[in-house]
């Protein structure tokens, strides 16, 4: 008898920390494995966040945070907020977790009963559905495509809703597909969200400053959004703090007061030297992440550029965060040098065993005829990378 519950027996694993493991595994045995599989920066963290740390270490901030939060941490991200989405919060609406998951996490425990549904626009970032399903939710999955530039429309939100419905999750620039919702498209599916005051709305901005567009809405920022909105952030992207694990939400009082409260019985405060460093990530001007931002952008460029020369696959030009997610279903059903692919995770896996390139499935994403590639590496790699495919799908 299998004496786990059924709760874990049911979740599925990451597919991008799996297969970023598989790498790792092949790596240890030898093999040239070039991964893009996982959405990590490979810049350091700035040293001026880094002496932050060391400040506070200096300082003996070594004893017990508060459950939400540091007050004057929280303070820093309401002045974020303002400064850089004009959105009002107080700190008694903010609530830091241990990275950005850990405020979904929170989210979804507390906003959920069994059977409520939460509509994902997909692709989707490949830990939504799980937390939801973990969490009692029904996941209601609505399709886009490269076509569209992967974005949900009106028409399709409005279509989704039912007398079920609680909430949406979606996020912006997204993982996976680096779509950025202008204020435009926003404001239209607030329309809609008008006609259902019921629904609330988990936006995930944690790509808010890798962003190519040249501007970022919040839909939190949109007349009538705030008091629905549950904005979820953090540092380990823009501010390449991965390994610093803080994330935080801008959320309703009553709401934010309950992720304090599961959090207080589950992990407590966030790790005290990395919040102090983020309060000093936080009240720098955004232009100190500039040069990491250009990196990004020349580097998707790059990637867009060589993709667009490999027949059969499709590709859009994503507008933020660092991925690409082609279009690859043309080589569904075809023979690859003696390997058949029937679908996505079949060439992931074909690529891997090849080319010795990594890559995620998008079934993981919600979209199963794509598969996702992070440009998160130096140019020589990813050129390399994309000759290695390149020549793993000539026909």
């Amino acid at each position: 008898m299998n004496p786990l519950s059924d709760r874990i027996n049911n979740l599925a694993t990451s597919q991008t920390l799996a297969m970023a493991a598989l790498a790792r595994e092949l790596k240890v045995q030898g093999k040239d494995i070039i991964s893009l599989s996982l959405g990590e920066p490979d810049f350091n963290t700035p040293d001026f966040i880094k002496e932050a740390a060391k400040k506070a270490i200096d300082e003996n901030y070594s004893t017990y945070s508060p459950v939400e939060g540091y007050a004057d941490l929280k303070e820093a991200i309401c002045r974020k907020f303002k400064r850089d989405n004009n959105l009002e919060y107080k700190p008694s609406q903010i609530v830091v977790s241990t990275g950005a998951k850990q405020s979904l996490y929170n989210i979804a425990q507390v906003m959920l009963n069994d059977g409520d549904e939460v509509i994902l626009p997909a692709p989707y970032w490949v830990s939504y559905f799980e937390i939801v399903k973990l969490s009692g939710g029904v996941p209601v999955e609505v399709p886009t495509s490269v076509d569209t530039d992967f974005k949900i429309t009106p028409e399709q939100l409005e279509a989704a809703i039912t007398p079920k419905t609680k909430m949406m999750w979606f996020s912006s620039p997204c993982n996976p597909s680096g779509s950025v919702y202008n204020r435009e498209e926003l404001t239209a599916l607030a329309k809609v969200l008008e006609k259902h005051p019921n629904v609330y709305v988990v936006a995930d901005e944690i790509y808010e400053h890798i962003n190519f567009s040249g501007t970022f809405c919040s839909i939190a920022s949109i007349p009538g959004m705030l008091e629905r909105t549950i904005t979820v952030n953090g540092v380990a992207k823009a501010f390449a703090m991965t390994g610093w694990r803080i994330g935080y939400i801008g959320a309703p009082e009553f709401i934010a007061k309950a992720c304090t409260k599961i959090q207080g019985q589950v992990t407590s405060g966030a790790n005290s030297i990395a919040q102090r460093a983020t309060i000093t990530a936080l009240d720098a001007d955004p232009s100190v992440l500039k040069y990491m931002v250009d990196a990004f952008h020349s580097r998707r460029d790059l990637v867009v550029g060589l993709l667009k020369d490999i027949p059969g696959v499709k590709i859009n030009v994503p507008e933020g965060a660092f991925y690409v997610f082609p279009d690859v279903s043309s080589f569904f059903g075809k023979t690859l040098k003696g390997t058949e692919i029937k679908n996505a995770m079949d060439l992931s896996m074909y690529l891997l065993a090849e080319a010795n390139v990594a890559t995620v499935t998008g079934d993981a994403f919600g979209n199963p005829d794509c598969i996702r590639f992070s440009y998160a590496t130096s140019d020589e790699i990813l050129k390399e990378a994309l000759k290695r495919i390149k020549d793993a799908l000539a026909l």
